[in-house]
Formats: C-alpha cells, sequence, structure tokens
C-alpha cells in the first residue's frame, strides 16, 4: 500500500524513468521483430529457372580442412564465381529431358527431368537444386543474403544501445529521486522504518514502472515495426520485399523483461543510497551537496575509466585494425561514458569553477551550479552521452572512410581510368595501359583458418607497375610473374622469397612465391597474380597514364572503343571513393536519435522534477529583489551550464576515442586525418541547450512568486 501511495503522490517525478523504460522497451520490440523477420525470411519463388523443376550448377565453394581442437574439420568459402557447367555435362542432361540455357552464362542450367535422375547423372560433378533451392542460382540471393546480415547487425547494435542508454537514463533519475527525497526518507527512518524497508520501497517502485513501461513498451513496439520495415526498405538496407510484422512472440518477452530488469537495475544503486539514509536528514536544510561521491562509486568509476583506457591501449598494441571495425567504435565509446558518467559528480564542481560568467546573474548561476552537485551531474549526463556517442561514432566512420579515400588516391598514377565488364584492352599510342580484373585467392592460416583475400589479377606488370603506386614495404612489384604473388602485411606469411600455398579465385591449388609485401594500412590493399592466376577473369578495369605531349581527348577517344566507361582518375576517384554506405550510416543515425531521444526525456525529467522541489528557494530570491524574469534566466542558465559541463566531458570521451582511431591508422601505415562532425555535435548541443533551457523555464514558472 504504501509503495501505491508514494507512485500516486510521486508519478511526475517517476516519469522520466516511465518513458525512458517504456521507449526502451518500445525500440527492443521493434528491433527484435525485424531481427526475427531477418532471420526467418518468407520462401520466395525462383526467378531465373522458374520453370525448370531440377537446376544444375556449377561448384561455387572451396571447401578446405583445417585443425579443430585435437580433430579436424572441414570449412568452406565462397568462390570467386562459380564454375561453369562443362559441355559434358550438358550433352548428358540432354538425354534426360529439355535443358534450358540462360544465354552464354553457363554457371547453371535447367532441366525438365526427375530429381533422382539428374543426380544420377551429375553425381559430384556439380550441384543439383529442386524446390526453393533453385533459388540459390538467382543473382539477387547472395545480394539479399549480404543485406539481411546487415539487417541483424544495425538492429542488434540499436537495440544494445537503446538498453544501454535506458539504463543510464533510469539510474540517472533514479538516482536525482533519491537526492531529492532525502528527507522524506529520513522521516521515514525516524519514523521506524529500517533501511531495508526503505530500499524496497524505492526498488517497488521501480518494479512497478518497469512493468507498466514495458508492457506499454511492447504495445508501442509492436504497432511501429511495419514501419521500421518500411524505413530499412527505403533506406536500402533492407532488400525491396522485406517486411516486419507483429507476429513473433519472442521478441515482446525479451523486451518486457529486459525492461522490467533496466528498471530494477537503474533503482538498485540508488535503493542502496537511500538505504544509508539517517534519520537526522529529515532535520536537514543545507542547500550544497555533500558527501555527493560514495568511495565504492569512485572506485567503479576508476575500474570503468580504467578499463576502457586499457581496451583502448591493448587493441592499439596488438590488434590494431579492429578499432577501424564498426562494431568497436560504436561500443568502445560506451565504457568511457559510464565512466566519466560514475566520476561526474567528482568532475562537475572543478569545470563549474573554471567558469567566468558575467554580471550578477551569471555569478549567482556559477555558485549554484558548483553548490548543486547532484543537480548539476544529472543534467550533464544527457549531454555527456549524446555528444560523445555522436562525437565517437560519426568521427570514427568519417575518419575511417577519409583515409580509406586517401588510400584509393595514393594508389594510382593514371590520368584515366575505364571500368566495365568483359572490358577489350585496346593499344593507345603515346599512352600506357594497364588492365587487371577482379578476383580473390585463399589461403590456410595457422592450419586453422581459410582466410579470403580480394586480388587483382594484373595482364602486363610493366604497365601496371607504371600507372599504379602500391605502399610497397618490401620486394618490388614489377617481379610478379606466373609463379608469384603479391600480398600485404596482414598474411601470416609475408617474407619476400618465401613460399605460400594457396586456392586461386576458383578453386585450384597454387604454390606461389611472394615477390613484394604492401603495407595493411585501412584493409583496403589487397592480393595481386598475374592473369594466369586470375580464375579466367574477365578484365573489369583499364588504368591510363598519358605521356607528356600526347593529346588527351584523342586518347579519351581510343579508350571509349573497350566497351566500357572512361573517366578521368579524379572523377572516377569521386564517383567509387570509400565512404559511408547508406547501411552504416542509417545504423549510425538510428544510434545517434535513440541517444538524443533518451538525452531529451532525461533532461526534461531531471529539470522538472529540480525546479519544482525549488519554490521555496525561487521565492526567496524574488523577496531579495530578482524579478521574475532575472529568475526564470538564472534557473536556465544553470540548466545550459549543465548542459555545456556534460557536452565538454563528451567532447574529452570523443578526443580520446578519435585519438584511438588516429593512432590505429598510423600503426597501420594508413593515412592520417582526423574528422570531427562538428555540426551533428553542435546541433545535438543545441538541442539539449533548447530542451534544457525550456525545461527549466516552465519549471520555475510560477515557482517564484514573491
Amino acid at each position: 500500500m504504501l509503495i501505491l501511495s508514494s507512485l500516486r503522490a510521486r508519478w511526475a517525478s517517476l516519469l522520466g524513468a516511465f518513458v525512458a523504460v517504456g521507449l526502451g522497451v518500445a525500440v527492443m520490440a521493434a528491433m527484435g521483430l525485424g531481427l526475427a523477420a531477418a532471420l526467418d525470411p518468407p520462401v520466395r519463388e525462383p526467378q531465373r529457372f522458374a520453370s525448370s523443376p531440377v537446376v544444375v550448377a556449377g561448384r561455387d565453394t572451396l571447401t578446405v580442412e583445417v585443425r579443430r581442437g585435437p580433430g579436424t574439420a572441414h570449412v568452406s568459402k565462397k568462390l570467386d564465381r562459380p564454375h561453369p557447367v562443362d559441355s559434358q555435362l550438358v550433352r548428358e542432361l540432354w538425354k534426360l529431358g529439355p535443358v534450358r540455357l540462360d544465354g552464354s552464362r553457363r554457371d547453371a542450367v535447367g532441366v525438365d527431368a526427375s530429381a533422382a535422375a539428374v543426380r544420377e547423372v551429375v553425381g559430384d560433378r556439380a550441384r543439383v537444386l529442386t524446390g526453393a533451392d533453385r533459388r540459390l542460382v538467382d543473382p539477387a540471393t547472395e545480394r539479399d543474403a549480404e543485406a539481411l546480415v546487415g539487417v541483424d547487425a544495425l538492429l542488434g547494435t540499436a537495440a544494445g544501445v537503446s538498453v544501454f542508454v535506458s539504463v543510464f537514463v533510469t539510474a540517472s533519475t533514479f538516482a536525482f529521486v533519491v537526492a531529492l527525497r532525502r528527507r522524506e526518507f529520513g522521516l521515514l527512518r525516524m519514523a521506524g522504518a529500517t533501511p531495508g524497508q526503505v530500499r524496497r520501497l524505492l526498488l517497488g517502485e521501480a518494479l512497478a514502472v518497469g512493468v507498466v513501461a514495458s508492457a506499454a513498451g511492447c504495445a508501442a513496439g509492436g504497432r511501429g515495426a511495419p514501419w521500421l520495415g518500411r524505413v530499412l526498405v527505403d533506406g536500402g538496407v533492407a532488400p525491396t520485399w522485406f517486411a516486419v510484422s507483429g507476429a513473433a512472440a519472442w521478441p515482446y518477452q525479451v523486451a518486457f523483461w529486459t525492461g522490467v530488469s533496466v528498471a530494477f537495475t537503474g533503482a538498485f544503486a540508488a535503493s542502496r543510497r537511500a538505504g544509508r539514509i539517517g534519520p537526522v536528514e529529515a532535520l536537514r536544510e543545507a542547500s550544497v551537496d555533500t558527501d555527493v561521491m560514495p568511495w565504492s562509486r569512485r572506485a567503479i568509476g576508476c575500474a570503468l575509466l580504467a578499463g576502457g583506457l586499457g581496451l583502448l591501449a591493448w587493441k592499439l598494441g596488438s590488434q590494431p585494425a579492429d578499432l577501424l571495425k564498426r562494431k568497436t567504435y560504436t561500443t568502445q565509446p560506451m565504457l568511457l561514458v559510464t565512466a566519466v558518467a560514475a566520476l561526474a559528480p567528482v568532475l562537475v564542481r572543478p569545470v563549474v569553477r573554471l567558469v567566468r560568467l558575467p554580471g550578477a546573474s551569471g555569478l549567482l548561476v556559477r555558485a549554484n551550479a558548483s553548490a548543486s552537485v547532484r543537480r548539476t551531474a544529472a543534467v550533464a549526463a544527457p549531454a555527456l552521452v549524446v555528444v560523445a556517442l555522436a562525437g565517437s561514432l560519426l568521427g570514427s566512420a568519417a575518419t575511417v572512410a577519409g583515409a580509406k579515400a586517401t588510400e584509393a588516391r595514393e594508389r594510382t598514377h593514371s590520368q584515366f581510368v575505364v571500368t566495365g565488364d568483359a572490358l577489350g584492352v585496346p593499344r593507345v599510342s603515346g599512352a600506357t595501359v594497364s588492365a587487371t580484373a577482379s578476383t580473390a585467392v585463399f589461403v590456410r592460416e595457422e592450419g586453422t583458418a581459410l582466410i579470403r583475400s580480394d586480388a587483382r589479377a594484373v595482364r602486363d606488370v610493366a604497365a601496371f607497375a607504371a600507372v599504379s603506386r602500391l605502399p610497397v614495404v618490401a620486394g618490388d612489384v614489377r617481379d610478379l610473374d606466373d609463379r608469384s604473388i603479391v600480398v600485404n602485411e596482414e598474411w601470416e606469411r609475408h617474407t619476400v622469397g618465401s613460399w605460400v600455398d594457396v586456392w586461386l579465385g576458383d578453386g585450384r591449388p597454387a604454390r606461389l612465391r611472394i615477390v613484394a609485401v604492401l603495407g595493411r594500412g585501412t584493409g583496403d590493399n589487397g592480393a595481386y597474380v598475374t592473369a594466369a592466376n586470375g580464375a579466367g577473369a574477365g578484365v573489369d578495369r583499364l588504368e591510363v597514364r598519358v605521356a607528356p605531349g600526347t593529346d588527351r581527348a584523342g586518347v579519351a577517344a581510343a579508350l571509349r572503343t573497350s566497351g566500357g566507361t572512361v573517366r578521368t582518375t579524379s572523377a572516377w576517384l569521386a564517383a567509387t571513393r570509400p565512404g559511408t554506405g547508406p547501411q552504416t550510416r542509417l545504423g549510425l543515425f538510428v544510434v545517434l536519435g535513440i541517444a538524443l531521444v533518451y538525452a531529451g526525456i532525461s533532461l526534461a525529467g531531471t529539470l522538472l522534477m529540480a525546479t519544482t522541489a525549488r519554490g521555496s528557494e525561487l521565492r526567496s530570491l524574488r523577496l531579495a529583489g530578482a524579478t521574475r524574469g532575472q529568475v526564470l534566466r538564472v534557473v536556465a542558465g544553470e540548466a545550459v551550464l549543465g548542459v555545456c559541463v556534460g557536452a565538454g566531458l563528451g567532447g574529452v570521451v570523443t578526443g580520446v576515442n578519435l585519438a584511438g582511431v588516429a593512432a590505429a591508422l598510423g600503426r597501420l601505415s594508413a593515412p592520417v586525418g582526423v574528422v570531427v562532425p562538428w555540426e551533428v555535435v553542435g546541433g545535438c548541443v543545441g538541442v539539449c541547450v533548447v530542451i534544457g533551457a525550456g525545461a527549466s523555464g516552465v519549471g520555475a514558472w510560477g515557482r517564484g512568486r514573491g
């Protein structure tokens, strides 16, 4: 009964936690339903050989034996291109029934015959596909599968960030609720309540909020899931046929119980603090916060900070390439954000004292923010989260993309680039033409893993050396021949002169000698082989260097006879510039949007609670001669100062993360150029300032009547 009475009386102070948990559960439910749709997509009808009951397709995987513990296992990788169905097999299939061909392509054929008869004829020379498996030879199948993997990654990341931020906001809200209710809890202790009863009161309130908010969030998530599916399709992340429904049950269960756990976990630390409040707090009238940082919180904050910095240093020393991956720079800031937020009550006062504001109102703003450390820290925390995530996520993505673009620009020394499928190689007077094709090379490393490396097949090594500027750290590219290979430093074996056993793009085994080693860079420095080892790949790129004094217009005209698209190198680089793809960009903005919404909820809830509890203080200001406008300016100024403190701390976290990315690029011999998304960060700070000033003004309106 006491819990219900407290909820009825204190519902406004718990509104922020209710909205945070409800929104988090809604996001989780919608994301879970999206994951369910991606993990169990509908069975789609085959397109390419829809009228054939059986499809015979060439082998498209390389299977190699590797070590697995004390035994061995077989692992498979997709070949660069599937094997063709040989003519002899096609003639044998004609004896069983009509065979359907797809133009000049011979990677698969359709057969009108029984599956058993076809399997008997084919044996192990090719794959026999029936039913829904016939769609495996459709061009869209692999593309759709890759898109669904991207959907899984995006939704999983967004759900994880939602849980993190909702715990953060809920914990911050309940911590501030305890600070505002110290006298109330002191009265309960004076009336005979034990510390355990006080803790159970707060945890009961949190549990009630969690149950109701989670139920509301599940309902909202179910309604929003179809809209989420349309957004993913319109954003180019999911296939056009992708749709999300509310039929799956497990996302609701996971979201509901996660929401209840989030509310309970967020209130747990605050309940322990509430249980330590003594009866004497009922008599306390001081406005200056004391004992704002128990030693347990200091220890946890310092441990998290040491863990975050230690993890960053360890990755930088052992696996710098991991710091350039989206999964790492999405999750890495969270540990540092939590650490700085835990230490915020200690950091706030020194930071505020560094600020100098003009006039009497400015002096009062600074003094109030420094005295009410808990309130200032609670206001700073949401701004800290949103600035740190915006700066770290978008800044890291832009920094890595910029390094990739610079690498691409530095790898070529040509003036023209021609792209297309199965290009012809024209002879151009006064120009050096280098023809290459896209292929792949597979290598077994440490006997336990089969690694696929993208490669380029070079037709004329001398011409290629003349138009390229590869980041060679050892050896000479000009020594490349049909029995050798150019690798990069990521390979297990990368010593010039050593031999390496590989499988070519069509699965043929080969033993090649390493003649040159490239720097690792951002991961785009692949391998190079000659055309003889290119698995029959057709030329898809011509790089052309024009001799001095040669008419470039004439060269461009001659290159058009190749059948491809002719562009200057700068235009080609601009068109193919490595950057943040639509999937990554949408994912980052989804995560940032979630953080910004939570920041707004937390700011508004905290400031409304805080200002509501300051009625006597604001009335005292009026009695001292302050006008209502001055009172509102002081209250809004305190909110803006708290947001700025949080933004500053978030900027420090951003700086540490971007410094880690820049150091990783340097360690990988990649171009280093840090990109800070000032416009996005400034926009986030502006939104927080507007919400903070508006919420504090609304709360203070009418509270300061003299």
